[in-house]
Order: C-alpha cells, then structure tokens, then sequence
C-alpha cells in the first residue's frame, strides 16, 4: 500500500492568520521526484491527489493507497501523468503508453493499478470520478495551445491544453501546462480566482538558482510562496495563483472542482490587489 500525506482545507479567515512556515506547511508540496520512490498529497480540496512517481532503474506500481478507501486508487478515480523526465512507459489496464518528456497520459477510472518505468519522472494528478472515460497517451502536438500576454508585460506565454474538453473527455480533471517565451516570467497575471474549482501548480525546468514567487490568498490579503525546481503548490478555491520567477521556467496546471470550462473564472482588477 502506498502511503499519502494529508493536507486539510484552510479557510481564507485562518489562510491570512498564518506564518511563512504555516503557509508552506499547508500549501507547499516538496519533497518530490525521489529516485525509487512514489510520493503522494491527498489535498480536501476537492479531493484532489498529487505526487510523482521515479523508476529510477526498477518498476514501480500504483495501486492501493491509504486514505481512498477502495482497494485501487483509480477504483473510483481517473489520473493525468505528465512526464518531466526521460523516456519512459506507463502500463495499466493491459495497455502500454510510451512517454517522452511532454506526454501527458490520461487513464480513465478503474484502469486498475498502474505500472511505471523506464528513465521517466511522472507528474500524477489524480481527481475522484463517477463515470469512465477513455483512456488516451496525448502528444503535445495534439494539444490545444493558446498564445497569450506580451513582451511588454514580461507574460508572453503559451497554454498548453491537454485534458480540457477541446481535446480529451475527462469526469472532472483539467489538466496542461505554461511555457514562456525567452525574457517573460510572469504567470497568470493579472489574476484571478475560481471558487467552483481548486488548482495544482508544479513549477519545472528552473535552474538550480531559480526561483519562482508563488502569489496566493484572497487578492485584498495577498501572501507568497517562494518555490524551487520540481516543486508544487495547492491552490484553494478562494485563492488567487499567479507568480514570477527569476528565470524561466515551466508550469504544470491541474484543476477539480464543479466546473471544466478553462475560462470559468473571477477576474480581479490590478487596483484590488493588496
């Protein structure tokens, strides 16, 4: 059985009470991508689990998990897995998906346990589901894109959409990730909150030095996280989520919640931001 860390709901009354230390301790994930190991958050937000699998050299099974109460994870829930590393394969349900780095991996529920290897590092999100969609290996060539921001704003970015509506059918998990155009840094800005879904973000590709500034909190009672290479952060419903780094960088986001429409969200005005 694999084990999982818990993380409990914090309202914005308590959310703004909080230290630097209190705020990672609830929201930073770190600790991620250990060789050999699969590293799980289950998040009360919306249930959501995220974590990371590392073969290194041997294969490694996901398959029963404290805290599910069900006898295999995807028993009840469907999963994304996005490769940040090498070459690497992902079996489950008698089906073998070749991923390189960039794949996302999409596996619908009761998929059954799910097997990893190769030189990969897998990303997973995975979110509770009631119904079963295909499952689907999605390249990023056939990923919906969104070009957006500008130079002048120091946002110009692309949106890579993988399990959103306009590409694959999914329960409730949304799912892409943000690349930068050279000289931009800042992300999701101006911002926004979405209290009908929460969100996930894994901040990659920085260099060992970098660092991104993660803007959380209510937009009247801001506060910030300041992530490394590889790491992630939980987002609340009532949270905003937008950064920028010190270099360039990478950023995996995943959403659960009510709504799987990507532009469903509350827009906040620069002058309302404290």
């Amino acid at each position: 059985m694999t084990p999982v860390a818990i993380r409990h709901a914090i309202d914005p009354a308590t959310g703004k009470t909080l230290d630097t230390q209190a705020l990672r301790d609830h929201f930073h994930v770190g600790d991620l991508f250990q060789p050999g190991e699969i590293k799980l958050v289950y998040s009360h937000y919306d249930r959501m689990i995220l974590g990371s699998v590392v073969p290194d050299g041997a294969p490694l099974t996901l398959d029963k998990v404290d805290n599910t109460g069900t006898e295999s994870l995807l028993e009840r829930r469907e999963i994304g897995v996005l490769n940040i590393g090498g070459a690497g394969t992902v079996s489950a349900a008698g089906q073998s998906y070749a991923m390189e780095a960039g794949d996302v991996l999409y596996l619908g529920m009761g998929s059954g346990a799910v097997e990893f290897a190769g030189e990969g590092r897998f990303y997973l999100v995975s979110t509770p589901a009631h119904r079963v969609c295909p499952s689907r290996l999605i390249k990023p060539s056939e990923a919906k894109r969104l070009e957006l921001g500008s130079k002048e704003t120091a946002n110009e970015r692309v949106i890579i959409q993988f399990l959103h509506p306009d590409v694959q059918e999914t329960c409730q998990l949304t799912m892409g990730y943000t690349q930068f155009l050279p000289g931009s840094v800042w992300n999701t800005m101006p911002c926004h909150v979405h209290d009908r879904r929460m969100e996930a973000y894994l901040y990659f590709d920085l260099g060992a030095d970098a660092r991104v500034f993660h803007f959380m909190g209510r937009p009247e009672e801001t506060r910030h996280l300041v992530m490394a290479n590889e790491e992630a952060v939980i987002s609340p419903p009532w949270s905003i989520h937008s950064g920028a780094g010190t270099g360039s960088y990478t950023f995996c986001w995943a959403m659960a919640g009510d709504n799987a429409d990507f532009t469903d969200m509350d827009m906040v005005a620069m002058e309302d931001l404290r």
